[in-house]
Order: C-alpha cells, then sequence, then structure tokens
C-alpha cells in the first residue's frame, strides 16, 4: 500500500490538521484493483480532519471523506481564479425570492402568493410577510390576518414591501393604518471582481457550520435561548451556506467572521463583521474575497447583499468594493391593535 504511516512520514503530504478551512489539493488511495492502489485527486475546502478522518468539498458533487491513511498527497491550494463575467439579468422580485431563500425563515405559512415568516423574533428579514404577489384576500383583510398572526407569536408585524413586487395599494393601506417604514438597499456587484480584493486569504478558514467562535463575534447574539436556536437555524438555512472566520491569537476570539450563501448564479453575502481592535485593517475586504471565490467555484457570478439605508459606513465599505444599488424595499411596522 502507498501510505498508511503517520503524515508527518510522508513527504508529500504539505497539510495537516491547522489547515482545516483552507482550499486543498489532496491525492488518495480511492481503491484497490488487482491488488494496486487506485489513486484519485480532489481540489476543496477541507472542512474536517479528526481521529475519523479527512473531509473535503469540491467545486460540485458530495463531500469527499477518507481516512487519514490513504493520504497520499496533500497541499494548500490558491482561491479558484474566478473569472471576469456580466452580472446575472434578474428582475427585483426575483432577486427579493432569492434573498428569502437565502434566509430562511422558521415558520412560514402562505397567505396567497405573501409569505408569512417568523423565526422568534431573530432579524425582521425572516419575521416578516414577505408581500409580493396578491395576498388572495382585499387588503385592509389580509393586513388584519398578518396582524393576528404575528400577535400569535408575540411578535409585533412588519411586512416587506418591494416595488416592484407588492400590490400598487399596499402602501396606501399601511399609510392609512400607521404603519412605520424602514428602507433596505439591495446592492449588487460582479462576483469575480470581488474575488480578487484583499490580500492575506490564507488568513481566512471556511466552514460548514457556524461554530461557537463564528458566533462568538456575531453582532446578534442574545441570551434568548429561543431566539438563539432560531438564529442557528436561519444562518444555516439556504442552498449552499459557507461561514468565513479569520482566527485571533490561540485562545481569543476571531478578528473577523463572515456568512455567504450560494443560489444558482448569486451569492448573498452577510454578518460581515470585524472586531473593534482589528478594524480599518481590510479584513472585511478580504473575508468577502475569499467568500466570493467560493461561490465563483461553485458557478455563481453575482454578489448580492441587503444593508439598512442608514448604515452609512456599511454603504461606504460596499461602494469601495463596486456595489451598486439594484432597488430598495421597505419594512413596514403595524401598530398594535
Amino acid at each position: 500500500m502507498a501510505a498508511g504511516g503517520p503524515v508527518e512520514d510522508r513527504p508529500e503530504v504539505r497539510i495537516d490538521r491547522s489547515d482545516v478551512g483552507r482550499r486543498v489539493s489532496v491525492r488518495r488511495v480511492a481503491e484497490f484493483a488487482d491488488g494496486r492502489p487506485v489513486f484519485r485527486d480532489v481540489i476543496g475546502v477541507l472542512t474536517s480532519w479528526d481521529d475519523h478522518g479527512l473531509t473535503v468539498v469540491p467545486r460540485s458533487g458530495s463531500p469527499v471523506s477518507f481516512d487519514e491513511k490513504l493520504l497520499v498527497a496533500g497541499k494548500v491550494v490558491p482561491p479558484f481564479p474566478a473569472r471576469r463575467a456580466p452580472l446575472p439579468g434578474v428582475s427585483p422580485v426575483e432577486l427579493q425570492r432569492t434573498a428569502a431563500r437565502g434566509w430562511p425563515a422558521v415558520e412560514q405559512e402562505p397567505l396567497g402568493e405573501w409569505t408569512l415568516r417568523a423565526s422568534a423574533g431573530f432579524t425582521r428579514r425572516a419575521n416578516s410577510v414577505q408581500a409580493l404577489g396578491g395576498p388572495g384576500l382585499p387588503l385592509a383583510e389580509a393586513l388584519a390576518t398578518v396582524r393576528r398572526w404575528y400577535a400569535a407569536r408575540g411578535l409585533p408585524a412588519w411586512v416587506e414591501v418591494s416595488t416592484p413586487g407588492s400590490p400598487e395599494a399596499l402602501r396606501a393601506e399601511l399609510d392609512r393604518l400607521g404603519a412605520v417604514y424602514s428602507p433596505t438597499l439591495v446592492r449588487v456587484a460582479a462576483l469575480g471582481a470581488l474575488a480578487r480584493l484583499g490580500t492575506g486569504h490564507d488568513r481566512v478558514r471556511l466552514s460548514r457550520t457556524a461554530g461557537p467562535d463564528w458566533m462568538s463575534l456575531y453582532r446578534r447574539v442574545t441570551d434568548d435561548p429561543a431566539v438563539e436556536e432560531a438564529a442557528a437555524l436561519v444562518l444555516h438555512g439556504g442552498p449552499s451556506v459557507w461561514f468565513a472566520t479569520v482566527p485571533g491569537a490561540p485562545g481569543r476570539p476571531p478578528l473577523a467572521i463572515g456568512r455567504c450563501v450560494i443560489d444558482g448564479p448569486w451569492a448573498c453575502f452577510g454578518a460581515i463583521e470585524v472586531a473593534p481592535h482589528a478594524r480599518r485593517a481590510g479584513l472585511a475586504t478580504t473575508v468577502m474575497a475569499v467568500l466570493a471565490a467560493r461561490a465563483a467555484e461553485e458557478g455563481a457570478t453575482g454578489a448580492y447583499l441587503q444593508v439598512e439605508a442608514e448604515n452609512d459606513g456599511a454603504v461606504a465599505l460596499y461602494d469601495g468594493l463596486g456595489f451598486t444599488t439594484s432597488h430598495t424595499y421597505h419594512y413596514a411596522r403595524l401598530p398594535q391593535e
């Protein structure tokens, strides 16, 4: 057999457990034919390496897991070389629906073409009715149903109003009820250009899960177990979710984190956080660049994110990364009855 001794005795194995989260190229013994080993290679993110073996997530297809004894060669490789490509064609309505899939509420219920969403109060996006299309009821009756649905869950009634997308008369009916509005910008950028930004990409580690270290820097962490449970479900929901971490010093919290969910040609970015003492060092850009490279490896060509219109600091950051505004939608909060 070509491999079987300790990793340190195999000179072609130039990776170890500290490289979990990096993009690697590995060769392993996949099978034996006529008593001879058959080798296979895989390039992807090394998502785990423990006493049970290694797992590598390739560009497409299922994760590849194998025993450490079958590892023949391995090395860290640069992020995927994302190519320049135009933004995918999409309407604001389609992008709103894509965003909902990338941040799926714990509880969802249809109201005609609308979708009632609740997640124990974790974020407005996961606790608002997405009012795309018609509700199948007169608007006054539909909004009364919305208020009752959220009141039954101890939540305020938020309505996601999109133009275009929501009924034309919805804004007037919300005004009549005394709703208060908060605007949100949907911003887009070419993924290839984003993947080439930043420096020190080798500092970033990718994972399929948001572990305790990642969550320790996430600013929406609370002490409410119900909210934390909902947060974990929402954060890990979506077609293809990746979490990025820039580790801090041993035993210390991470310096930066980020999340990306890939859905066909689009990659959504969110939860980009940098520890206060590590800001203004380009870590947010680097985190987004590494996530963008992974999204490009899975076939995405467009990036989008949602940012509150009054968050001037975040808007300025995304301006510098090449993002432009696709459209604006509003969260309308209905007064309690």
